[in-house]
């Protein structure tokens, strides 16, 4: 075995606080959005719309089906926290979102845009394709000349509406001295429009307005298809960003006054309510609790908190109120000292070329070499500049990118689709590339393979009485330790015992009477009992010995078949985690990991990957925490759950939608396929113009072969894509 471990004790690497939101100020009426995951009909959208407008100061309620979303016209006295249970007693779940962040999914103009200018090109392409059909069956003369003539009116206007993101593209790379793959497509469209009005000026037998409206048509689908792929990765992610709402509860001479967290300052005072995450790094002034570190740790036992205790943004306040004097806010956080390591690490992500990029690099110049050499060759054997341009034309619309600017947004929309479908989101544009080439996959531990919830282990140790007892202290405790207790005695079929006086002392755990006696659940010191190295809470009743129930962290759904399907497909898997040796080593036993680390700063994560890196080893990361972050940022590609933090969402390429880890692993599968189609399909490209180019060169490349040749080689690189699925 190769365990490491390194030397002190984890801290807190970040925060969760939103730097440099500016400061709105609320409106008259405010806008709640609130995600509805459960709806899924119309009798879903009656109710839900017929309760909300049924509560107190609501104005209007519009639910949306398809966002499964409903955005809250109210006064601003109404809160999310005020509508959330009134749904939830009509039995469905509901979420608030920050509408703000919400807006770029308000307006899909880009999209509709794309869309509107491929129908142009498709039905302009129709009828001109129908008035060539006249022509290619032996129209001539009159009646040739005025069906292209008709076909310039119809192709003119359409190309320059249609094919303008091309023309933008090919100008924008033109201007600093470059080339790619938007080059040769408007050249292609420009010479083949121009010859095409040449001939028909000169009442020629041959015109390529077909063939310009369909080259269009074929590469703004892959456009499109592209959009489409990219515009559902960003809906998601900001409708995950979205669930995170920046506010404090700001203290002023007592009052309490909700604000963005972006408004306070150095020395603010902060009310944190349990089971309200830290908005700020800062010092506990007033209140006991326990604190929650495990999203940025990787820490599963919580934390003692009281007066004196430093605390950073994002830690999870778990029992009692306390109150935070801010030491740290916006740029001067910790989560900004962590800034610099993610900023190196996405470099080298920067870096990778996809695909597409290195075959544009070999096809662009390729193909104007060839047609300009085609025009010069003609030119000198025949001396007749007409025959000479038609031919150079040919070359270009023959040879030009179609197949390729289908080959990757075609496979790429059928592998987002498929993995979709499994519940996972594909973010960035190369991951499906970079995710084929893994041969290492390095796991963190709380939160990602483990649920970051205990799990009660020894139930059935102890008597029915005692576990009635516990119950009923449980349920007066949201401390993570106690719900696990409840949840397991419930399940067990145990009723709560008739506890009086129950009281939550924050902090230590809870106490009541039982028949004359002093009943307590919660920690060893406090209950009489010594502590251990386990992860346990202690039950007292009046003078016995205190019993204890034992927890481990619970394992995230198919977690074991993710991590036994990525070493059978040959995958070397590590676990590196903030927790401690003890729970870090007992997991990787559980699962079969041979090498892992222990206690590990976000430094030692990143410091990890990038020496797995510098072996030439191609790393998965798979986290969720801001300890992750600048690990997930430095690896190969990188995966995050849909629980996790913001920051670890963002660095991630991947986003992993619920909670069973099994997907990774087909997830990596399909990936390779993926890559293997987009290379078939450059194959088929590219023997597409192994026969095509030489018929073009050698003239015979008529605008029907032409527009034949280049809607096959489409045609059957979607195909090919479609396969994926």
């Amino acid at each position: 075995m190769t365990a490491q471990i390194r030397p002190g004790t984890a801290a807190c690497p970040g925060c969760i606080a939103t730097p440099g939101e500016p400061a709105r100020p609320i409106p008259k009426d405010v806008q709640i959005a609130l995600s509805l995951p459960g709806i899924h009909c119309s009798a879903c959208i009656a109710t839900v719309e017929r309760e909300l407008n049924a509560c107190p100061g609501v104005d209007s309620a519009r639910v949306n089906l398809t966002l499964k979303r409903a955005m809250v016209q109210a006064g601003p006295e109404v809160r999310a926290a005020d509508l959330i249970p009134v749904l939830e007693r009509a039995g469905y779940e509901a979420h608030e979102l920050d509408p703000g962040a919400l807006s770029a999914t308000q307006s899909d103009k880009a999209g509709r845009d794309l869309l509107m200018r491929l129908a142009v090109a498709g039905f302009a392409s129709m009828n001109v394709m129908l008035l060539s059909v006249s022509v290619w069956s032996g129209a001539s003369d009159a009646t040739r000349d005025m069906f292209h003539w008709i076909s310039a009116a119809i192709a003119l206007p359409a190309i320059a509406f249609s094919a303008q993101p091309f023309f933008v593209n090919a100008w924008s790379a033109l201007r600093v001295r470059r080339l790619n793959m938007d080059v040769p497509i408007v050249l292609a469209i420009l010479l083949a429009l121009v010859t095409s009005l040449w001939e028909t000026a000169l009442s020629g037998e041959h015109a390529y307005f077909d063939a310009a409206l369909a080259l269009t048509f074929f590469l703004l689908a892959g456009r499109y298809l592209d959009y489409r792929t990219r515009a559902v990765a960003r809906s998601a992610a900001e409708e995950l960003a979205a669930l995170e709402v920046p506010r404090a509860i700001l203290l002023t001479n007592g009052v309490e006054e909700e604000v963005a967290v972006s408004t306070l300052r150095l020395g603010d005072l902060v009310l944190v309510r349990p089971g309200g995450r830290m908005p700020v790094d800062g010092e506990i002034v007033e209140g006991q609790s326990e604190l929650d570190r495990s999203l940025l740790t990787g820490e599963t036992l919580p934390v003692f908190a009281e007066p004196g205790l430093n605390v950073s943004a994002g830690e999870v306040n778990l029992t009692g109120p306390l109150t935070i004097r801010a030491t740290a806010v916006g740029q001067d956080t910790s989560l900004h000292r962590m800034a610099d390591l993610v900023a190196i690490a996405e470099s080298g992500r920067s870096r990778y070329t996809s695909l597409a990029d290195s075959a544009a690099k070999l096809y662009a110049p390729g193909v104007h070499i060839l047609s300009a050499l085609s025009f010069v060759g003609w030119y000198i054997y025949s001396g007749d500049v007409r025959t000479a341009l038609n031919i150079a034309a040919a070359v270009l619309i023959i040879t030009c990118p179609c197949a390729l600017g289908l080959a990757v947004p075609a496979v790429t929309t059928a592998a987002s689709g498929r993995l979709f479908r499994k519940g996972m989101l594909i973010k960035h544009a190369t991951a499906l590339e970079r995710l084929a080439e893994v041969d290492t996959v390095v796991f963190d531990k709380t939160g990602t393979l483990t649920a970051g919830t205990p799990e009660l282990t020894n139930l059935g140790d102890h008597a029915r009485a005692d576990l009635e007892i516990a119950l009923a202290l449980a349920e007066a405790s949201a401390h993570p330790l106690s719900v696990s207790l409840a949840r397991a005695a419930r399940d067990a079929g145990i009723k709560p015992a008739n506890v009086t006086e129950v009281t939550e002392v924050p902090g230590y755990g809870t106490e009541g009477q039982f028949r004359g006696q002093r009943v307590r659940l919660g920690r060893a010191g406090w209950t009489g009992a010594e502590q251990g190295t386990q992860t346990a809470a202690w039950l007292a009743v009046g003078d016995r010995a205190p019993l204890g129930f034992y927890f481990t962290d619970a394992l995230r759904p198919g977690a074991a078949e993710a991590v036994s399907a990525l070493r059978q497909a040959g995958k070397e898997v590590l676990l590196i985690s903030g927790d401690t040796c003890a729970a870090v080593e007992a997991l990787a036993g559980r699962l079969g990991i041979t090498d892992w680390l222990a206690e590990a700063l976000p430094q030692d994560k990143a410091a990890r990957v990038q020496a797995l890196a510098e072996q030439r080893r191609r790393v998965l990361m798979v986290g969720d925490g801001l300890n992750d972050t600048a690990a997930l940022a430095a690896a190969h590609v990188s995966i995050s759950p849909a629980s996790a933090l913001d920051a670890a969402r963002v660095a991630s390429d991947i986003v992993l939608l619920g909670q069973d880890l099994s997907p990774i692993a087909d997830a990596c599968d399909t990936a390779v396929r993926a890559t293997k189609r987009i290379r078939e399909n450059f194959r088929i490209a590219t023997v597409y113009n192994v026969i095509a180019v030489p018929l073009a060169v050698a003239g015979l490349a008529t605008p029907l072969i032409a527009a034949l040749a280049m809607s096959t080689s489409s045609i059957t690189v979607s195909l090919n894509a479609l396969r994926l699925r």
